[in-house]
């Protein structure tokens, strides 16, 4: 499990980036998965939401639940819970801790066609 997430982490962060693409506060019209990467920009958020995409449409029960969430420090993460493990913290590695900080607002991604 591990390995495929870091694999998945690692990919993400290779996306182009920019400073501001996606908005907590429109989560309503944030784009599904193909449309996200055919916009191909991508900020904190919308690399998490990726990285929340792609681990829903592997539809595998070892990495779910998985869910992207904004927190009070450490900004946009994606939760893989069973295993306690975040990415979208840093480009090379995943964490397997307990986040411990105050999640501000919280995302599952709906099942994907």
């Amino acid at each position: 499990m591990a390995s495929a997430l870091e694999d998945i982490n690692a990919w993400w962060f290779r996306t182009p980036w920019t400073a501001y693409h996606l908005h907590w506060d429109d989560s309503e019209s944030w784009p599904d998965p193909w449309q996200l990467l055919s916009d191909n920009i991508y900020c904190e958020l919308a690399r998490g939401l990726g990285i929340l995409y792609t681990i829903t449409l592997l539809d595998r029960e070892d990495l779910a639940p998985a869910e992207l969430v904004l927190t009070a420090e450490s900004g946009n993460l994606v939760l893989v819970t069973p295993e306690k493990y975040i990415l979208n913290w840093a480009s090379d590695t995943i964490v397997n801790t307990n986040l411990d900080t105050k999640i501000l607002k919280q995302y599952a991604a709906p099942p994907i066609q």
